[in-house]
């Protein structure tokens, strides 16, 4: 979301008129690279739950394909579709903890979406792409709110640890809600690419 409106904040303002030898561009990738990128991979690689070998494989695949990415200057579309996994590994990551689907499974997914990183396939911009919009904010939206119900029953399920008292860690109706949202955003940008007029205003592209 805040990727969505950085840029328009800095152009009101006019961070290029008071720092004209930076380059905002540069700044912006280097900090979605460490957000989206470096800090999940040291997370996965951290937390361990693949065992050693393939977590440290892991984090290799989404530090080598991320760089590759940000490398590649035409990732967006004209429509402002990503082309390509769009690398948020933060959200991927996120996932796999709160959803705990097993190592192998979550060595899978790291690596089908590492190389979906190369593969020509839209994903959505929530922000930035124009058609069904109000959806795919909604969706958006919705997925942060499972995230931070997620991270709160987490927090509850701790500190009844701490007083002796077993309390479910994340519970099933928030996976399923965390999965389903997360599984529209990674799928529907493959979708709308397929049908083009989908979401489309009427007579929109029309002379």
């Amino acid at each position: 979301f805040v990727d969505g409106i950085d840029g328009p904040i800095a152009r009101k303002l006019e961070v290029k008129e008071i720092l004209p030898t930076w380059s905002g561009e540069l700044l912006d990738n280097i900090i979605d690279y460490v957000t989206y990128v470096l800090i999940p991979a040291f997370a996965l690689y951290q937390r361990g739950f693949m065992g050693e070998k393939l977590s440290f494989l892991s984090a290799a695949i989404i530090v080598v394909s991320s760089a590759i990415y940000y490398a590649d200057t035409g990732m967006k579309t004209k429509e402002n579709f990503f082309k390509g996994f769009p690398v948020v590994w933060n959200m991927v990551v996120f996932t796999l903890f709160v959803i705990e689907p097993g190592q192998w499974v979550s060595f899978a997914v790291v690596v089908v979406a590492g190389i979906l990183t190369f593969v020509p396939i839209n994903f959505i911009h929530p922000v930035r792409v124009v058609r069904l919009r109000p959806v795919n904010l909604g969706m958006t939206l919705l997925w942060c709110a499972f995230g931070a119900l997620a991270l709160a029953q987490a927090a509850l399920a701790a500190f009844y640890d701490q007083i002796g008292v077993l309390g479910e860690q994340v519970s099933v109706f928030t996976k399923v809600g965390i999965t389903v949202t997360g599984l529209y955003l990674a799928c529907i940008g493959g979708i709308m690419q397929v049908f083009p007029k989908l979401g489309a205003k009427p007579g929109a592209g029309k002379d």
